[in-house]
């Protein structure tokens, strides 16, 4: 599908632009994706590397990064994108889990010859830049669906899960993303989301390809210069997390985002404060679209409508998955999530949770959710996040959008604290904004609290920090907060 996907494009698009580099001039066109497409394709074919194997790919440049990932798939092999700034260790475990016949790297910025293990071989993408502008002949054409994304998350466990996404899955779920966004040609989107994530990779780089749009990549979101850049770039949509939604809401002062041209901005990756969509909408016209996704389902699950009604703190109805809660309960009821469709997985590559997938094909996600009576999922949090105190079950997603429609509050987690009488009680991080002081803002969330949340509810401890510990796509890292959490002592006030 994806290989067909770059040869009509090139056909119909020909020097139009597919990818742009943000920070300068780089350009691949949609016939240049055609030619690397078969640069690799000679590249890995010489190498021995056959159609449906995997390879890794390593590279710094969002740019290269992005070319080599499509042009990979295009070419019928298996992509295990990776984190160019991982670790050694984190490197070899990630391996070992995909276990790939080749790394693409740049030789001066490679793991060391002692990281990587025996038998991979190691490409340099300029060897398939140079197959490409030598005109070669072009190789016989990979099977049908050969290519794909293996990709590995770490879950709640830290143990890595292996999750294979085949070529009919990833261009499904893509196909999705183009429809429901109703990109075109004429639309030039930005994604500044690293690439080694199932988001960036379908949401940005394939559903563009599906439309024959454009791409804007950027290596990292910046506040400063943000509406310039998307302004110059003339930009009709962006691919956003809530991080970043939530830091240009706080001080829209001075900010001069595009007339008009910005359709839309898109939320995904982790739950978005209704108060931050809220106050990005009224400062800056643009709507916000709230999606849900997962890795196992080659992302896109369920999303709002581009046309309203959107419901703040909603991820929308679903877009190209069946989803259920279970046990099935009535509107607004509390369960388990659990999806199936032709983009979610059947099984686990490696490592997967045993039950994780019943015989129908039903996936758990491990998020707990309702339906309200519009058809429309709010999710209320992780199976694992949930906390018991005293046999009531509290959500923590209840508390944090609480506070994070109180002045002061610029960022909110709520995680479980070990409890000796309780079993377990609710600690409260929150990153101030503006000029508020710790204890002033304690005292106002502590108050608030008390006036406003039932008393099982209201956070034992409010920890004041200067910034949220976070993951790669902005998740807040619940674990690492869990841990200090462990060593906070319950405030007075605040309602045993």
């Amino acid at each position: 599908m994806i290989t067909e996907w770059i040869d009509a494009a090139a056909a119909s698009r020909g020097e139009a632009s597919y990818l742009e580099d943000a920070a300068g001039p780089g350009v691949l066109t949609f016939a240049g994706l055609r030619r690397v497409t078969a640069g690799w394709a000679c590249c890995l074919d010489r190498a021995g590397v056959a159609p449906g194997a995997a390879v890794a790919v390593r590279l710094a440049d969002p740019l290269g990064y992005a070319t080599a990932l499509v042009g990979i798939i295009g070419a019928g092999r298996v992509v295990v994108p990776l984190d160019p700034a991982a670790p050694a260790s984190e490197l070899a475990r990630l391996l070992a889990v995909a276990r790939p016949q080749a790394m693409v790297c740049h030789p001066h910025v490679g793991p060391a010859a002692e990281d990587v293990p025996a038998g991979l071989t190691v490409l340099d993408p300029a060897g398939a830049l140079a197959a490409a502008s030598a005109g070669d002949t072009p190789p016989a054409a990979a099977p049908s669906g050969s290519g794909g994304i293996f990709l590995c998350t770490s879950g709640t466990t830290g143990t890595p899960k292996g999750i294979l996404l085949r070529d009919d899955q990833i261009g499904h779920v893509a196909a999705t993303v183009a429809r429901h966004h109703r990109l075109s040609p004429a639309d030039r989107g930005y994604c500044c989301l690293p690439l080694f994530h199932i988001n960036a990779e379908v949401v940005g780089l394939l559903a563009s390809l599906a439309a024959r749009a454009c791409l804007v990549l950027d290596g990292k979101f910046s506040r400063r210069g943000f509406w310039p850049l998307i302004e110059e770039r003339r930009i009709t949509w962006i691919n956003a997390v809530p991080a970043i939604i939530t830091v240009l809401a706080m001080d829209p002062g001075g900010a001069e985002p595009p007339g008009g041209r910005v359709r839309f901005i898109r939320s995904a990756s982790a739950p978005l404060a209704p108060s931050a969509l809220q106050r990005f909408e009224q400062a800056f016209g643009i709507p916000v679209v709230e999606t849900y996704g997962m890795t196992e389902a080659a992302s896109m699950i369920t999303a709002n409508p581009l046309d309203g009604p959107r419901k703040p703190g909603s991820v929308g109805r679903p877009a190209g998955a069946e989803v259920r809660v279970v046990p099935v309960c009535g509107a607004d009821e509390v369960g388990r999530v659990q999806i199936r469709g032709q983009g979610v997985i059947t099984q686990y590559a490696a490592g997967g949770p045993a039950g994780a997938i019943d015989p129908d094909g039903w996936l758990d996600t491990g998020d707990l959710g309702r339906f309200d009576s519009d058809g429309y999922l709010f999710l209320a949090g992780r199976t694992d996040d949930v906390i018991n105190r005293g046999g009531e079950k509290i959500y923590p997603r209840e508390i944090e959008d609480f506070l994070l429609a109180q002045d002061g509050v610029a960022s909110a987690a709520v995680v479980a604290a070990r409890d000796d009488v309780l079993g377990e009680r609710p600690v409260a991080y929150v990153v101030p904004a503006g000029s508020w002081s710790p204890d002033k803002l304690e005292y106002a969330l502590r108050e608030a609290c008390q006036a406003a949340l039932p008393r099982a509810r209201r956070p034992t401890a409010f920890l004041v920090v200067e910034q949220m510990p976070l993951g790669p796509t902005g998740k807040i890292s619940r674990r690492r907060l869990r841990d200090l959490a462990a060593r906070a002592p319950a405030q007075r006030g605040t309602g045993r």
